[in-house]
């Protein structure tokens, strides 16, 4: 059997950075996703780490753990905010948001 990992890309108001993010699971690419786009991708039972990037930016490394048949979800975006997109010019990881739900 496996699980589902479930990412949507959408934030309130304007995203300051645009273009696809690439989807990585345990470092290897998944897929990728635009703005306004969900996208689902089967995954074995355990842990594993999920990040979005852009380039040289991305969200960080986001661990957690699914069962069979679970449904885990995932809620990213690029930064939203002028001070935020500023300081991800000196810490990538600050350039997409990335947060479970």
């Amino acid at each position: 059997m496996s699980a589902i990992l479930k990412l949507t890309r959408e934030g309130v108001g304007i995203e300051l950075r645009r273009g696809p993010f690439e989807i990585l699971v345990d470092g290897a690419r998944v897929g990728s996703i635009k703005r306004h786009e969900t996208v689902e991708t089967p995954l074995e039972p355990g842990h594993h780490v999920l990040c979005l990037r852009s380039g040289r930016y991305s969200s960080g490394d986001h661990s957690f753990d699914v069962v069979d048949d679970e449904v885990v979800n995932f809620r990213g975006h690029g930064a939203m905010v002028w001070p935020r997109y500023v300081a991800s010019i000196v810490k990538p990881d600050l350039a997409i948001s990335l947060r479970r739900e």
